[in-house]
């Protein structure tokens, strides 16, 4: 049977009917104080669903330590808890389904949006390059606090308590981000990981806490509900390891074992595609690299447009494809990938920050299939 971009897809518990995923996406936009989803958010997400489609979140943040950027929804207290139960009430309304995404930024933050505190990281190593502080200004990363090694144990833990936050908050699942240089990935490659202790050293010590993290939160949702992020050729916020593919095959091999969900895999192609327009040529298919390491569904994302989508489920490169820049300017992308017709153009000026106008705003077709 021919794959297509159109054949339904079983996913860990679920069953999508379609294979075009909703990526996370960072838009700055949750209700002050507080970091509360509001109104506003109901409304994207709720445009953006489809009957048996994906809708990842944007990264929420599992504590109030692991925040780093401006106006950026959590997942820790009872106020943001209820937000995202419009969120999922919303996409479920129209027969879709949603996972939340569980950030914690580590060295990727400001004190200016941590109380005045530190940002934490493996150890205390800046990243290069600026971040936005509590004003949405720019400002040079600061040097992170290395977390203790009984800090890290808490961590983990506030990765559970979030898993059941969200389960409470009506989610279908959670994906863990492990991707862009945020706290997780932070642990993997040897340039921001200089500890001494078992999280440290060794390929196997550096993966340790990202498989501690996704059995913490496999055993709250049930490991055929969660997935998990990765970016092995990243090099977004100051990651990277010089020569991935030991490290990352280590670590998929070993999240193979949990038997999560799906594995999510960022092109190394789209690096950097938040920030700017890119298109790096002459580099890997990560999806390609790792597909034989992973045994249940893969999602790619990474400069992906729907032809492009196609070739790869049909190749089997993929399970899914997740577009990000794409989702943001056309509301209804699957109905448009299915009917060939024409895609709106985004506009970059207004993916951080503000409200409606680059959120809501864009035009859908007037009559939709999904």
């Amino acid at each position: 049977m021919t794959r297509t971009l159109f054949s339904p897809l079983e996913l860990g518990a679920l069953t999508l009917s379609h294979r075009l995923v909703m990526a996370p996406l960072t838009r700055m936009r949750a209700a002050q104080p507080g970091n509360v989803p509001h109104a506003l958010n109901v409304e994207y997400y709720r445009q953006r669903a489809s009957r048996g489609g994906l809708i990842i979140t944007e990264g929420a943040q599992i504590s109030p330590t692991g925040q780093g950027m401006p106006a950026t929804p959590g997942i820790h207290s009872e106020a943001q808890i209820e937000g995202w139960k419009a969120v999922t009430q919303a996409v479920h309304d129209k027969g879709g389904l949603i996972f939340q995404q569980l950030w914690h930024v580590g060295r990727i933050s400001h004190s200016s949006l941590l109380g005045g505190e530190r940002p934490v990281a493996p150890s205390a190593i800046a990243a290069p390059g600026n971040t936005f502080t509590a004003n949405f200004d720019r400002a040079p990363f600061e040097t992170p606090r290395a977390l203790e090694r009984a800090e890290i144990a808490a961590v983990i833990a506030d990765y559970a308590q979030a898993a059941r936050n969200a389960r409470q908050a009506g989610f279908d699942g959670v994906e863990i981000h492990a991707a862009n240089g945020y706290l997780l990935e932070q642990f993997l490659p040897s340039r921001s990981n200089q500890r001494a202790d078992d999280y440290g050293g060794s390929i196997e010590n550096r993966g340790r806490i990202v498989l501690e993290v996704a059995e913490a939160v496999s055993a709250v949702f049930g490991a055929d509900r969660v997935g998990i992020r990765l970016s092995p050729f990243g090099v977004a916020n100051g990651s990277g390891e010089d020569e991935p593919l030991p490290l990352y095959t280590h670590l998929i091999g070993r999240l193979a074992r949990l038997d999560l969900a799906y594995l999510h895999l960022i092109e190394p192609r789209a690096s950097g595609a938040g920030g700017a327009e890119v298109d790096h040529q002459n580099v890997p298919f990560a999806s390609e690299l790792f597909r034989a390491h992973w045994p249940n569904v893969l999602i790619a994302a990474g400069n992906y447009r729907p032809e492009t989508a196609a070739v790869a489920i049909e190749a089997g490169r993929a399970d899914a494809i997740a577009f990000g820049r794409l989702f943001i300017a056309n509301p209804d992308l699957p109905d448009r990938a299915r009917r060939g017709s024409a895609l709106n153009s985004y506009e970059r000026a207004t993916f951080y920050g503000g409200g409606a106008e680059g959120y809501v705003d864009y035009p859908a077709l007037e009559v939709s299939s999904l």
